[in-house]
C-alpha cells in the first residue's frame, strides 16, 4: 500500500497516515516550496518518504541539498499537458481583439508580488527597444494578482501602455485561442518549478522563449523544444525570434506530445507509485 502526499508542507500528516496504514509514503514536490531548507519536522518527515517525486531536475537538486536521503529516492517526474491544447490559427480572436497584422507576444502566469520572478516586467522593459527597431508589437498578459497595478505603472513609465493588454484570468477555451493567436510565448522567469505554460503554448503550436534557469530548462528541453536565453540577453533574443521565428505548429505540438503527453506521463506515474513496493 502507498500513501501519496501532494505537497511538502503536508508531509508530516502524510507520514502519520502512512504509519497508521502500514504503507509506504510517496511525496510530490512542485518547485519553490522545496528549494529552501524547511522546518525540522518537515525535513524529518520528508527524509522518511520511500520516494520523492520532483517536477524538474532543478527541484530535485535543491531538495537533495538539504534532505539526507539517498539520491535514488528522489525521482524526476515532469508535468504533462492536457489533450485540449492543440494547434489552430487563432484568426477569429485576433480579429475580435484588433490584433491583425501585429506581432503578438504572450505571457500566461500569475501576477502576485510574491511571484515577480515570472518576468512580465522584463518583457515590458524590452518593448521600447523592440518597437524602436520597427516591430509592431502587442504584449498580451493573461493572469491575475496583486502585482498588476505595478505592471500597469511600469507600462506607463516606458510609454508602452497602448502595447500591453492585460487579459485577466481566462477560461480554458479562450486561453487555448490566446495561445494559438500568439506569435511567441515568452516567460523570462527565474523561479519556475517547471513551467507548464510553456508546454501549453507549444502544444498549441506556438514557439516559446524562457530563461536558461531553474525548472524552465526541463519544460523547454534544454532548448530542443523551446528557446532559452540568459536574463541579460532577453531583449536581443526577443528581437531575433520576432524577426526569424517560423511556425510548424503540428510538428512542434507533436514533439511536445511525444515528450510530455498523457500516455507517457501515466506510465511514469505508474512506475513511480509502484517503485516503493518493489523495495
Amino acid at each position: 500500500m502507498v500513501v501519496f502526499c501532494g505537497h511538502l508542507t503536508m508531509v508530516p500528516l502524510g507520514l502519520l497516515a502512512a504509519k497508521l496504514a502500514h504503507a509506504r509514503l510517496v511525496l510530490q514536490t512542485h518547485g519553490i516550496e522545496a528549494w529552501t531548507r524547511p522546518s525540522r519536522i518537515v525535513r524529518w518527515s520528508c527524509e522518511r518518504a520511500s520516494t520523492i517525486l520532483c517536477v524538474s531536475r532543478y527541484t530535485r537538486a535543491r531538495l537533495l541539498g538539504w534532505a539526507a536521503i539517498p539520491p535514488e529516492r528522489a525521482v524526476v517526474l515532469p508535468n504533462t499537458v492536457a489533450d485540449c491544447f492543440t494547434p489552430g490559427d487563432g484568426a477569429v480572436l485576433r480579429h475580435e481583439w484588433g490584433l491583425e497584422g501585429k506581432k503578438v507576444l504572450l505571457t500566461v502566469g500569475r501576477m502576485w508580488a510574491s511571484e515577480r520572478y515570472k518576468g512580465q516586467d522584463r518583457v515590458i522593459a524590452a518593448l521600447p527597444d523592440l518597437i524602436a527597431a520597427g516591430h509592431d508589437i502587442v504584449y498580451v498578459i493573461s493572469g491575475e494578482g496583486d502585482d498588476r497595478l505595478r505592471l500597469e505603472q511600469l507600462a506607463l513609465k516606458f510609454s508602452v501602455s497602448d502595447r500591453v493588454r492585460f487579459a485577466g484570468a481566462l477560461p480554458r477555451e479562450i486561453l487555448i485561442e490566446v495561445y494559438r493567436m500568439a506569435d511567441l510565448f515568452v516567460m523570462p522567469s527565474t523561479g519556475e518549478g517547471f513551467g507548464i505554460a510553456f508546454l501549453e503554448s507549444m502544444a498549441c503550436g506556438t514557439p516559446a522563449l524562457g530563461l536558461d534557469a531553474a525548472g524552465a530548462r526541463d519544460a523547454l528541453c534544454d532548448g530542443e523544444l523551446g528557446q532559452m536565453a540568459q536574463e541579460q540577453e532577453i531583449t536581443a533574443t526577443l528581437a531575433r525570434m520576432i524577426s526569424t521565428v517560423g511556425r510548424d505548429s503540428q510538428m512542434l505540438s507533436g514533439a511536445v506530445r511525444e515528450r510530455f503527453g498523457r500516455e507517457r506521463f501515466a506510465n511514469a506515474v505508474r512506475a513511480a507509485m509502484l517503485r516503493p513496493l518493489e523495495v
